[in-house]
This record gives C-alpha cells, structure tokens and sequence, in this order.
C-alpha cells in the first residue's frame, strides 16, 4: 500500500474556556484557558499523533497568534507549509463552555470575516496544496461559513477527484451557522450546498443527526435528544446515503447516547457500500454491540473528528484495514478523546489499540 498523506482543508480557530468547568459569568472579567480548535485541524493534528502523515490546509492572518497555531501542529508533526497567510484579517475564535449533568456544554461562535471565509479559489494554489497527497478531508463546517467559503470548499474536492485523491466529508451539520443566504432556511441552504461537496465523497461521515437534519434521512425510533437511539435503523441511513452518492465506498455514523453531559455511551457504525454490510464497535463476547459507557467526561468537543481520524488512519493502515477492524480503531480512538481536555486527541496508537484488547481499568502504566 502506498505511503499515505491525509490533508485536511478548513477553518482553525482559537478557542476559550472558562477553566475549571466554571461558567462564563464566574469568569469575566478574568481569565479563559486557551487552546486551537477546527473540525479538520483536529483530525489532521490527531492522524500526525496516532503516526500517520498528515497535511493541514487553511488561510490564516499572518500575526502571532496564527503563527503559534501553526508552530503547536507543526511540533506535533502536522505538514504545515502550505497554510496561505494573508496581511490582514482575522483568525476565527470560539468560545466553549463546558456542561455539566443535565446542563449541557455552549459553544459561541465569533468567527464572521475570517480570512478563510472571505478568500476565494482563485487565491489558493490547489495543485501545490494537493501535491504528494492520497486522501483529502472535508467538513460540512468550513462551506457553512461563506458563500465563498462554500465555492473553495466544493472546487477543491472537484480538484481532488480529477487527480485521483480520495474523499472523505464529515457532514458536521452545525445549526448556529449556515445563515450567508437571507432569506433562505439553514438547513435548505446546508442541503443544497452538501449535496454538491458529497457526491465526491469516497468516505461519507456523520453523526447521530446529520443526516436527519442535511438530507432529510433518519433512523427509525430514534430520540436524538433524550438519548435514545435504535442502533440498527443507522444501517437503513447508510444504505439510504450510499444510494444518493453512489461514488461513495464508506458510510461510517458516530453512535452518541447522551445520559448526561458527563455521561455518554459510545460507538460507531461503518458501513461497506459495495457489499452492503455494516459493521458496529465495540461489541461485546457474543459479537453484538455494546458502546462504550464513557462516565466523567474530561471534554466531548472535538469527539466526532478523533472518530475520523481513527477511521482515516485505519482504513489507510494494511494491519487495521479491514472494516471491522477499523471501526473499532475509531471507535475506541475516539471513547479516549473524552478523556483529554481541549479539542486534538492526544492519543498514540499503543494506547487506543490497548483499548481494542479491552484494557479499560485506567491503571498507572510504570
């Protein structure tokens, strides 16, 4: 198998919290704990931790503060060298504050006239960006932010697919966003657009809801918010997916069962269009599925992109490949992204196929 080089296309954004699980009102004035965060970010900064070869793409503003974004990716051994910088311009900020039992965690977004959002594709140079890479990730958030946002996001996969680049797309249905057409309903608006980025998808990837609320496809007795899902309907979500893009190879659905904002169960669906099988982790000894009861949670943001990158790097690793081996490397890759704080999954290989073997008893490793 050819070495390979996963890029991902996308906004980054500095991201603040209040420490400690505090609200923000308990906060300010005062401090926020910082850190960098962005759908695809994550999933190139975890595919470099896990030890494959990974290429971050964005446009940023060149100032400090993008410039220790790129130096933090660069020193977790993320290709960084062809990130577009502009003079002027801002950098996307995100403010997150984490739940708590029944109260859930609050993103606020302060992202409007980002550099990506205002560059269009004339300004990037796609056969450099794509140069040296197998396999290219994209989001449904970064078109949600602009219309111009949206036409480099949609020429870039077209540019993949010509030069023979795989394609994967995370739906990533994000409701605070998709509002630069007036007049016209966010999810109308995120339907139309997606439907053209994900015809080129190789790799479809979603959530619980993304395909419910993008392209009007759902799992039957299933109550996304009180945290009931009917695990099985999501084979008749891939099946339905894989029929309206047919290029695509891979369907794969993150399985998210909310008791609480500390307490989640876990897992994952992949789904091999061309055989029509589906393949659920974890399972349990009689081979049925069985999520992970992940209690305590550290921090869920950036959960669904670790699911990704586990699946990207698997499905990329001749070892892991095999679709039931891979869903259970993402699966598990992402159960440990709970567990550590801010959006990247610190994460190495070892530990998350330690998982795998079911060492979940959290021992100190001397």
């Amino acid at each position: 198998m050819k070495k390979f080089c996963i890029a991902g296309f996308g906004e980054v954004m500095l991201r603040l919290s209040p420490p400690g699980g505090k609200r923000f009102a308990q906060v300010l004035p005062g401090t926020l704990e910082s850190s960098f965060g962005g759908g695809e970010a994550n999933v190139c900064a975890s595919i470099a931790m896990l030890g494959g070869r990974s290429r971050y793409l964005t446009a940023l503003p060149d100032n400090p503060v993008a410039r220790a974004f790129a130096a933090q990716l660069r020193g977790i051994g993320c290709d960084v060298s062809h990130i577009r910088y502009t003079p002027t311009g801002r950098m996307g900020v995100y403010y997150a504050e984490h739940g708590s039992n029944m109260r859930g965690s609050n993103v606020i977004y302060d992202r409007e006239g980002s550099v990506i959002s205002r560059l269009g594709a004339a300004e990037y140079d796609f056969p450099a960006m794509l140069d040296g890479v197998t396999h290219l990730h994209l989001s449904g958030i970064t078109p949600s932010l602009s219309r111009s946002a949206f036409e480099v996001t949609l020429a870039l996969a077209e540019k993949a697919s010509e030069t023979g680049i795989s394609v994967s797309v995370d739906i990533n249905y994000r409701k605070k966003l998709w509002a630069w057409e007036p007049g016209t309903a966010k999810s109308e608006l995120a339907r139309r657009c997606m439907d053209r980025i994900v015809r080129y998808a190789d790799i479809i990837v979603g959530n619980e809801e993304d395909a419910s609320d993008v392209f009007g496809i759902t799992a039957p007795d299933t109550e996304v918010e009180s945290g009931k899902l009917n695990v099985a309907g999501y084979r008749s979500v891939a099946a339905e997916l894989s029929a309206k893009f047919p290029r695509s190879r891979f369907v794969a659905i993150t399985l998210r069962e909310s008791v609480s904002a500390n307490c989640n169960n876990w897992g994952g669906m992949l789904y091999d269009c061309a055989v029509q099988e589906a393949y659920f982790a974890p399972l349990d000894d009689a081979g049925e599925y069985s999520p992970y009861a992940i209690t305590d949670i550290v921090d869920r943001f950036g959960g669904g992109d670790s699911f990704c990158a586990g699946l990207l790097f698997a499905l990329n690793t001749p070892e892991l490949c095999a679709p039931a081996t891979a869903i259970r490397f993402a699966a598990a890759s992402s159960a440990l992204k709970h567990t550590v704080a801010t959006d990247y999954n610190f994460t190495s290989r070892a530990e998350v196929e330690n998982l795998m073997r079911g060492s979940v008893s959290g021992r100190v490793q001397r």
